[in-house]
């Protein structure tokens, strides 16, 4: 992988809040940024990829998507409609959208693309997550050809859990890049 990368914090329903380590992570390291979405609470699927292609197409190829919850499966469909290669996706949490419980107010995230990713990538789980189940992770991880990384008591690996700059994720995910966040 190139050593000089952009990362885009991809954030799932309602954002990232204060407490969640994509919101750290975007403070703490230059080159990482958040995808600013248009609609946090109601989205609508075409939107969000029209807004991630932008992106994506301002920083170039050398970038990785570090997506949480909803924009897991997100980067599924946005991949569907642009098929390019990027440095990967490193995706934490992934929701099950078409679970019966999961939140009303999304439009369009459906069915979820259980196609192979044209780029690198990797799956973050914890087992006892509330938004999609451990078999569920592993189905979404072995569709998209992802590597498959199964943490313990994290739950959604999100602001609930208060993590913090959560060490373990950016261990994780230098692994997964072949470097290291800039300060």
């Amino acid at each position: 992988m190139p050593k000089s990368l952009t990362f885009l914090t991809l954030p799932g329903l309602y954002n990232s809040g204060e407490k969640h380590w994509q919101t750290h992570w975007e403070r703490r390291f230059s080159n990482v940024r958040r995808v600013e979405q248009s609609d946090w609470d109601t989205p609508h699927c075409d939107d969000w990829v029209e807004t991630l292609e932008r992106a994506v197409s301002e920083c170039g190829d050398d970038v990785v998507l570090v997506a949480h919850s909803l924009a897991c499966p997100f980067v599924s469909k946005w991949a569907q409609r642009y098929p390019r290669e990027i440095a990967g996706a490193f995706l934490v949490g992934p929701s099950d959208i078409e679970a019966p419980t999961y939140p009303r107010g999304t439009t369009g995230f459906t069915p979820i693309p259980l196609e192979k990713l044209p780029f690198r990538s990797m799956v973050v789980v914890s087992k006892g997550d509330e938004f999609a189940s451990l078999e569920r992770a592993q189905q979404f991880a072995d569709a998209w050809g992802s590597e498959l990384t199964i943490l313990e008591g994290l739950g959604h690996i999100g602001s609930d859990a208060d993590l913090g700059m959560w060490q373990q994720g950016l261990s994780l995910l230098n692994g997964f890049a072949g470097t290291s966040l800039q300060p």
